[in-house]
């Protein structure tokens, strides 16, 4: 099957749109995280307000908490994905494949 005009394959052989980049993939997904990250704050922060009540230093450290562990956690995965469809994990498997001469 022949490609449109600027579209590509992904290494499993899939076409591509050029909007659909890898590098373009990773923002959409860091957009996702980052909404779900305030989510998880309001989340957290509403359950804390019914069940004891807020102090200043409490909102900090529930806000600075919840907010950077989520944002590290699934931003570690986002880029474990962003490695793997942009190729690099293949250019690292063929530099240390230990071929018999």
């Amino acid at each position: 099957m022949a490609l449109a005009r600027g579209a590509r394959r992904d290494h499993f052989g899939y076409a591509m749109k050029t909007e659909q980049t890898p590098a373009a993939q990773f923002r959409r997904m860091m957009k996702w995280i980052l909404a779900a990250a305030v989510l998880m704050v309001a989340g957290a922060l509403a359950f804390l307000q019914y069940s004891t009540g807020l102090t200043v230093h409490m909102v900090v450290a529930t806000v600075a908490g919840t907010f950077f562990s989520v944002l590290l956690g699934c931003g570690l995965f986002a880029l474990a994905f962003f490695s793997d469809k942009s190729g690099h994990d293949q250019d690292v498997t063929d530099a240390t494949r230990h071929t018999e001469d």
